[in-house]
């Protein structure tokens, strides 16, 4: 049945009311897309240094590290789903849960058990409307991570790696979560935090400076190794974060302009509506007027 004059504008202008929305939304994920990328860029230079403070004692020390030590026969490994807490941000989160499915998958054929941690709702809901278990998790803090929550995800997950098998401990920890490349393109990776895989220097010529430990390797590496992997998580959420709010804009922008094209789909129907009313009221108008000159003529 065909949609009346009325209907068409009643509609219109709810699509235009819902238009603005996710006009505004579009905006404010763009606003802060640039402050997410300056804490990133802001952090860089701490993690450069990091990671070359923990190589030069990886490379210069001929110690054995639990976090550096890779196990012969892993048998069973914990794995971290980072996921946003709303939605409305396309396929951001699904995109990183089907990795981590397919992550967890292949740890399953390899016969190792697998723990599973989750950060951020979407995530959440998803596990738990499915009544799968899961050994932590975290929310609230997806598109604006700070190092309170990082350290408290990197501290969890490193006591789990250091407790005995028997214990409930794991063998390696892997992350899953989504790296911002640009505002049209974002990719869902998987990263082995624990144990580390340590690069030795950033180039075959470079020289490493001679380095003496003051009080011994273990210690600074004791030291060194918990902030390196604070840092990597907090790297991994603030990335998450990124990604999560350029595919909200995407997804909003998308829908802003679907709004549009739907407007102007019901202005025509409108329009066509308004001018077959106009031509059945002139039809009638003339009908009605031969009427009464037939009559007048009887």
């Amino acid at each position: 049945m065909p949609a009346t004059l009325r209907q068409l504008r009643e509609r219109r202008q709810s699509v235009r009311a819902t238009q603005k929305i996710t006009r505004a939304m579009e905006l404010i994920a763009a606003s802060r897309i640039s402050k997410a990328e300056a804490a990133a860029e802001s952090a860089l230079p701490y993690t450069r240094e990091l990671n070359r403070a923990v190589a030069a004692v990886a490379a210069y020390s001929d110690i054995r590290h639990p976090l550096t030590t890779e196990k012969a026969n892993p048998r069973r490994s914990a794995v971290l789903i980072i996921t946003a807490d709303r939605g409305l941000a396309g396929a951001y989160s699904t995109n990183a849960i089907k990795l981590g499915e397919r992550l967890t998958q292949t740890l399953h054929d390899e016969g190792r058990e697998v723990l599973t941690y989750l950060s951020g709702r979407k995530g959440i809901d998803y596990f738990q409307y499915r009544h799968r278990a899961v050994a932590g998790s975290w929310e609230g803090f997806s598109d604006k991570p700070d190092y309170r929550e990082s350290d408290a995800i990197a501290d969890e997950l490193i006591g789990c790696f250091l407790r005995d098998f028997e214990d409930g401990g794991v063998d390696e920890i892997q992350v899953v979560y989504t790296r911002f490349e640009t505002m049209l393109f974002q990719e869902p990776r998987v990263r082995r935090v624990l144990p580390l895989e340590v690069v030795h220097a950033e180039s075959a010529h470079e020289l490493m400076p001679l380095y003496s430990f003051e009080p011994s390797p273990e210690t600074v590496l004791d030291a060194l190794l918990p902030l390196y992997v604070r840092n990597r998580i907090h790297f991994y959420l603030m990335q998450a974060a990124a990604s999560e709010l350029a595919s909200k804009q995407k997804a909003m922008k998308s829908a802003t302009d679907n709004a549009q094209q739907l407007i102007e789909s019901l202005t025509r129907q409108a329009n066509q509506a308004r001018q077959a009313q106009i031509t059945q009221e002139i039809t009638e108008i003339v009908g009605g007027a031969a009427a009464l000159q037939q009559k007048d003529e009887s």
